[in-house]
């Protein structure tokens, strides 16, 4: 019997996100999450799909090993254990892979030590998905492990994308460059966008606007990334939910300077207290529309700031590919919020660009279009599917590999 089945780990620094999937048909068998990991409210949500019906346990859990072996322990219940020998890889989430991994790779010593040379430009991140790694090849050192970098499908942009206007032997010395991120969910959205339009990709050009907590846009001409709004880390490009985006630089100078801030505030202000949250108080979408509606300033000016910067890179990428066949939209906000997209388009029909009022407001979590027949371009909603992509480019390898 051939193995079908794809483990897809996602390692934060205090969570454990998984899903198993059968690659026979790319059907989910069990999803679930271990949150708060090393506190004493540790919880773990487990769903096997074949009943919908989701355990929970709460405690503390020590750390991953332990978090992996509970989740072991859950999916051993549903006849789905980490010894079954259907399971044919296990599939990683790793943030950051440099300029050094551009595609899907099988684990071994040597990758790990890379990933771990990448910690400096990725702090929040790889040393998480490290320990994730780790703990996988403990419980299951004979079985194949894959690391899917969320950098991988933006190393294919230009020197002139991706190089800062700054000395090259310094940048090369300190890797400062744009590396871009969300790239697992951009390559499934952009290839999803071409299939709704009965095209290939490599018949397409498509501005992807991935839209969450986090947010990212991204250039993909014939299914290439050329350009993409993050950069050196993930705080570069749009507004996102507690992240700046796009600032000048000197502002950091200044706070230094006359604020008499550390570098370590002026990191926690920049990440974490800015953004939608640094403008109104909110991160939540939902609650900012609320509050628009209601007529608050704060959160109107907030929405209107989040807008124009979307408006300004959907400008930008339409100038870099030349030809723009359509507009994806994608993650929680691009998913969800139509008055996000609907505004994001407004007065753009110059470039070809309209949504359809009742298109734009049904609520489905198919992938579909919500532009006017009549539209040069077409705009999409294309629900993202990080985990499908990385057990799909997991199974992939290990196929060719076997």
């Amino acid at each position: 019997m051939t193995p079908t089945r794809v483990l897809v780990l996602n390692s934060g620094s205090s969570s454990l996100k998984y899903q198993l999937l059968d690659m026979r048909d790319s059907s989910r068998l069990a999803v679930g999450l271990v949150e708060r990991i090393g506190e004493q409210t540790s919880r773990l949500r487990h769903t096997p799909l074949a009943s919908g019906e989701t355990r929970e346990q709460s405690g503390p859990i020590a750390d991953h090993e332990t978090a992996l072996k509970a989740v072991a322990e859950e999916l051993a219940r549903d006849g789905l254990g980490l010894d079954s020998p259907e399971l044919a890889a296990i599939g990683h989430r790793v943030v950051h892979g440099g300029m050094f991994f551009t595609e899907p790779t099988v684990i071994d010593d040597s990758v790990l030590t890379e990933i771990e040379r990448l910690i400096p430009v990725a702090p929040l991140h790889n040393p998480a998905n490290l320990t994730g790694i780790r703990t996988a090849r403990a419980l299951r050192p004979d079985l194949p492990q894959v690391a899917v970098f969320d950098t991988a499908f933006h190393t294919s942009m230009p020197e002139s994308a991706a190089r800062y206007a700054i000395d090259p032997r310094i940048a090369d010395r300190y890797r400062i460059r744009r590396y871009g991120f969300h790239g697992t969910s951009h390559a499934y959205v952009s290839r999803e966008t071409a299939r709704l339009l009965g095209r290939a990709p490599e018949e397409v050009n498509v501005i992807v606007l991935h839209l969450g907590n986090g947010a990212s846009a991204s250039a993909v001409e014939r299914g290439r990334c050329v350009d993409t709004s993050m950069g050196l880390t993930p705080l570069e490009g749009l507004v996102m939910g507690t992240r700046s985006g796009d600032l000048d630089p000197a502002v950091i100078f200044h706070f230094a300077r006359v604020g008499d801030m550390s570098m370590d505030e002026i990191d926690t202000l920049l990440n974490k207290r800015s953004g939608l949250f640094g403008l109104c108080g909110d991160n939540d979408m939902r609650e900012i529309r609320r509050r628009v509606d209601e007529g608050d300033e704060a959160a109107a000016l907030a929405f209107d700031i989040y807008i124009h910067r979307i408006k300004k890179y959907i400008g930008a990428y339409y100038a870099v590919l030349g030809q723009v066949d359509a507009v994806a939209f994608t993650a929680g906000v691009g998913e969800n919020a139509a008055a996000v997209r609907a505004a994001a388009v407004a007065g753009l029909e110059g470039l070809g660009l309209a949504v359809d009022e009742e298109l734009n407001a049904v609520r489905s979590d198919d992938a579909r279009l919500i532009s006017p027949a009549s539209a040069r371009v077409a705009v999409a909603v294309v629900p993202t599917d990080e985990e499908l992509e990385i057990a799909t480019q997991t199974y992939a390898l290990v196929g060719k590999k076997s």
